[in-house]
């Protein structure tokens, strides 16, 4: 379908069912809250059949460009219809699944996960291995019909709303490095598996700490080859820096947009004022064509490597930039103020400081920039 064609149809239908999609809460809700409308927003899309483009038919999808997913999360986005912290995790990791499963496996898996019917999260960092990925010693030990699985994850997003989860785990000896780790799709309940929520400064739970005691996986939930499982993450990290950081520029553009519709209210016009508003449309635009191009790259076919990175260092700084702007711009308003409105200002300027760290941190994104793609070698 094309996709303009495609987003007038999408965005008639969603005026036509604002009444049902809109979040029944001002402001910032609670997970549960937030998780419940996500849920029935996905399962709306999907069997209105917007939500099944852009996906293949082996999954109970109806095909198409990815652009067609992309334009859905960023509408959803645009008018704050559902968290886009949760929606990501699908585009982050369907992709790899339905590529590196077994197609028995996705066929089976996948569309209750696209239509909201159930959640997945991704257990990748360990507490001595965050950007160090390689250096991970969650172990999985075969056994018969499959895996024994013992270790500790962190930071693990959503695991409370889970029912799956896609795990790294070191099946080859420590100092095989990403030779010797192997992916698994694991049943969230199996029994070992035991979580404490971790509490962020913006008052939410959104990370677990995750320990998995003697866990058995079924061999059939492989994802990818044995010992193959540093390349289920390279392929994760791209899609995780690509749709997803799309949906998050659509809401930040939605944010932007706000903040300014406030300053007129006020009718603060200086030239401070402006110079920062303007500062900060700068760095919305530069990231949305970046990112305009890696939609492009992924509906071409082309394989996402290491230039996402570019993308998540744009995001960053625009994130950061805008919600200092709105706590210099508004004052008080995020530190002092109680209503629906500043909570809201408050919770994304909190959770903002995070941008730096998840996904990648910003040292990390421009260390690879500068070795592997400006070929400026070691660090000194």
């Amino acid at each position: 379908m094309d996709p303009e064609t495609f987003r007038r149809d999408l965005g008639a239908w969603l005026d036509a069912n604002a009444d049902e999609l809109t979040p029944p809460y001002d402001g910032i809700a609670s997970m549960n809250e937030q998780m419940a409308h996500y849920s029935l927003v996905k399962r709306a899309l999907y069997d209105a059949r917007f939500g099944r483009y852009g996906w293949p038919e082996s999954v109970g999808g109806l095909g198409g460009s990815p652009l067609l997913r992309a334009i859905v999360g960023e509408e959803i986005n645009f008018r704050g219809l559902a968290d886009p912290n949760a929606w990501t995790m699908i585009e982050v990791l369907a992709p790899t699944v339905i590529e590196l499963a077994s197609p028995e496996l996705s066929a089976r898996l996948v569309p209750p996960f696209l239509r909201g019917d159930e959640m997945w999260c991704q257990g990748f960092s360990e507490p001595d291995a965050g950007s160090d990925l390689a250096s991970l010693s969650c172990r999985a030990v075969k056994t018969d019909g499959g895996w024994v699985v013992s270790g500790q994850k962190v930071w693990t997003s959503f695991i409370q709303y889970s029912q799956r989860c896609v795990l790294l785990t070191r099946t080859g000896e420590p100092d095989s490095a990403h030779r010797g780790i192997t992916a698994l799709l694991v049943d969230v309940d199996s029994p070992g598996i035991t979580y404490s929520p971790i509490e962020t400064m913006h008052g939410r739970l959104d990370f677990a700490e995750v320990h998995y005691d003697e866990v058995f996986v079924p061999a059939d939930r492989l994802i990818g080859e044995e010992n193959g499982g540093w390349q289920v993450a390279m392929d994760i990290l791209p899609y995780e820096r690509s749709t997803t950081f799309w949906h998050r520029g659509a809401l930040l553009h939605r944010r932007f947009s706000d903040l300014v519709a406030q300053l007129s209210d006020s009718g603060d016009l200086s030239e401070l004022t402006a110079k920062t508003v303007g500062e900060v449309f700068l760095s919305l635009v530069a990231f949305r064509s970046r990112s305009r191009d890696t939609q492009y790259r992924l509906a071409n076919g082309q394989q996402l490597g290491v230039e996402t990175s570019i993308d998540k260092i744009l995001i960053t700084s625009a994130e950061q930039q805008l919600f200092e702007a709105v706590r210099d711009l508004l004052p008080g308003v995020v530190e002092f103020d109680e209503d629906p409105e500043a909570t809201m200002w408050r919770t994304h300027y909190l959770y903002s400081k995070a941008a730096s760290i998840y996904g990648g941190t910003a040292e990390i994104q421009r260390n690879i920039v500068a070795r592997r793609l400006l070929d400026l070698g070691p660090e000194s």
